[in-house]
């Protein structure tokens, strides 16, 4: 099967599927074309199903393509699946035109200057390079080649599997969030059982040096803590007047971004601290008055901690910055009429600190609104916000404005938000841990015959679309969340609930490569087309026939 799935690789790899373009739809349908020639499925093409997203102007599908075991009926299923879509390729600069190329890319890199080991990889023949090549058009070669051998013979396969190809990884998972309305529909139709799920997203070496390869028994959450700081604005002349946001935003900076003391641990694994990912003041144009408003928000990685908990961390550290604002404002005045021979001033605030969940229930409290009322504000500031083009992210600050100003509330104000996308974390805990022995087993047996080293670690740490399969946590847990999610069912609406029916075990075993998202992105041939596929074939075997 190598040089078949290496084949169907370099072409996937050619169809330039960048999120948000057009190639997203051609490499949906490429995939539906080749699932479609395959002998099996000419025989059942009920068996292959597309659906579109919903109002999708791109156009973009999900292709999932079901195969059913034929030695004895089984309910039991295994879903393999992976994202079709890759990040740009700008940063190949003037490779730009040959990073679809794999073999024309291979060949104009001979001729740059490369990294030590970029050479060496280069040089030694064992590795595919180009975008998508390692995240991981690869891995959904495999499963496609996996897919078409075992159609082949039904006879002897006990069970089923259904492979799912999904668009809009990248960024906002839609694919597989969609996708779940069409899992549920093929599990009623033919009466399954989602036994586990199987990813095949990148894995790559953990430090320099590093051979083991990992399997991983579950993915990380991802959060997106939004800060909406609204001050004191004031003309720079008098800049000690003012309570700049920016100033505030900054501090938040200070504290919460690479601050380990928001990793959250579970079981020995440690979740990388939170990062920045946008900071600014909301000023439309330049002028001498200091900020009235600012956002920022972070990356907020999960293995386990509850919701309430991470929000109460997330307002602790605010309410300390506003703090520190106030104490600095009057510090510094104070140090200025020292070297100016002026009189301080003496600056004292109201200072406010919410959740947007705390800020809607003030605000019934105080009889500035009814529930009723607050709902039908935000639904039309939210839509309006939509239609005029607004970001996602930043369509809560639209709604969170509106609520101050209808209170009147002009002091200065903290009021943190979550935002999209939301990864639910997931791992194989509780009534799923006997899982992890047979992998282990199976990993072992993979081991010996293929003389490779594994290892398991309970989170894929690179966020993967597993996140939408299965969910750990509580319902009160999620209920923080969603309260605190401005229009969480329009923004982004995760069927939750759903997930919580489906609850499929989901793991991720992944071709193997480097660099995945940079220019010198690779995948290795021998590991990813002989060993993977060896991989996933014992695990089959081993879940649906029930083998220990």
């Amino acid at each position: 099967m190598k040089e078949k799935m290496l084949t169907i690789a370099k072409n996937l790899v050619q169809v330039q599927s960048v999120n948000t373009t057009s190639g997203e739809k051609e490499i949906g349908e490429w995939i539906e074309t080749y699932l479609r020639s395959i002998p099996y499925f000419k025989e059942h093409p009920e068996q292959v199903l597309v659906e579109p997203l919903k109002d999708d102007p791109l156009e973009r599908r999900n292709v999932m393509a079901l195969l059913i075991g034929e030695k004895e009926w089984s309910e039991r299923t295994i879903l393999l699946h992976g994202h079709t879509d890759t990040v740009g390729v700008e940063d190949y600069g003037i490779l730009k035109e040959y990073a679809c190329k794999p073999d024309e890319l291979m060949e104009q890199l001979k001729q740059v200057r490369l990294p030590e080991e970029v050479k060496e990889d280069l040089d030694s023949g064992d590795y595919m390079f180009g975008r998508g090549a390692c995240d991981m058009k690869s891995g959904d070669a495999v499963l496609i080649g996996l897919i078409e051998e075992l159609s082949k013979k039904p006879e002897t396969l006990k069970g089923n599997l259904l492979v799912s190809f999904n668009p809009v990884e990248e960024n906002l998972h839609t694919g597989m969030i969609e996708g779940l309305d069409l899992l549920m529909k093929i599990k009623e139709t033919y009466q399954l059982e989602y036994v586990m799920a199987i990813n095949n997203d990148y894995i790559c070496p953990l430090y320099p040096g590093d051979t083991k390869k990992t399997i991983y028994t579950g993915t990380v959450g991802k959060l997106l803590p939004c800060f909406y700081v609204q001050g004191k604005e004031t003309h720079v002349g008098q800049c000690f007047e003012g309570f700049d946001a920016s100033m505030v935003a900054a501090k938040l900076v200070e504290k919460i971004s690479l601050n380990c003391d928001f990793s959250d641990e579970y079981e020995g694994e440690v979740t990388l601290p939170p990062s920045v990912l946008k900071i600014k003041d909301l000023k439309p144009w330049y002028n001498v008055q200091t900020a009235f408003e600012a956002l920022v928000y972070f990356n907020y990685f999960v293995h386990n901690a509850d919701m309430e908990e991470i929000t109460g961390k997330l307002l602790d550290v605010a309410k300390e910055v506003m703090e520190e604002t106030v104490e600095k404002i009057n510090k510094e005045s104070r140090r200025f009429a020292r070297q100016s021979g002026q009189k301080a001033g003496v600056y004292q605030y109201t200072t406010q600190v919410y959740s947007y969940d705390q800020l809607c229930r003030k605000l019934i409290e105080e009889e500035i609104y009814k529930e009723e009322d607050l709902e039908s504000d935000v639904n039309i500031i939210m839509k309006t916000a939509e239609e005029k083009g607004i970001d996602k992210r930043e369509i809560p600050v639209e709604i969170i404005r509106h609520l101050l100003q209808k209170a009147h509330w002009n002091s200065p104000v903290i009021v943190l938000y979550y935002g999209a996308p939301y990864c639910p974390h997931n791992t194989l805990q509780g009534k799923d841990t006997w899982m992890i022995k047979k992998i282990e087993k199976i990993a072992d047996r993979v081991s010996e015959k293929c003389n490779e080293e594994y290892r398991l670690m309970r989170f894929f740490p690179s966020l993967s679309d597993s996140s939408y399969l299965k969910l750990d946590d509580t319902e009160e847990s999620i209920q923080n969340l969603v309260d605190n999610f401005p229009a969480f069912k329009d923004l982004y609406p995760v069927p939750l609930k759903k997930i919580k029916v489906l609850n499929i075990p989901a793991i991720n075993y992944g071709c193997y490569g480097k660099d995945a998202h940079k220019w010198s992105e690779r995948v290795h041939i021998p590991y990813t087309f002989e060993v993977l596929p060896e991989l996933i074939l014992e695990t089959i075997h081993c879940f649906l026939e029930e083998e220990a």
